[in-house]
């Protein structure tokens, strides 16, 4: 399972902070990038894991509906920035490979 979570700027550390401390979504895959460069204001969190982890994401960042620390990015526009995200890994994994020849 995907999601991408959009965060504010100022609930950056925090988010980071939770997601990466809790026992069971640090064994997911997480990466946090600026939103500006998917079309999003704040930042991204991309996580892939089991559905428990994702799961279990969702729950710490909307622990208090009123005032939840991120969002989940709807369907549509998150299968385009797991496209992008994806696209950018594997030019990083090109650039890499020729770097060790």
């Amino acid at each position: 399972m995907d999601i991408i979570l959009q965060i504010k700027a100022e609930n950056l550390s925090t988010v980071k902070d939770l997601l990466l401390k809790d026992e069971i979504v640090s064994r997911a895959s997480m990466s946090f990038k600026e939103g500006k460069a998917f079309g999003v204001d704040g930042y991204i969190c991309y996580i892939s894991g089991t559905d428990e982890h994702c799961k279990h994401a969702l729950d710490i960042v909307k622990a208090k509906k009123t005032d939840a620390l991120a969002e989940e990015i709807e369907e549509n526009k998150k299968q385009k920035i797991i496209k992008k995200i994806k696209e950018e890994e594997d030019k990083a994994m090109e650039g890499f490979g020729s770097f060790l020849g």
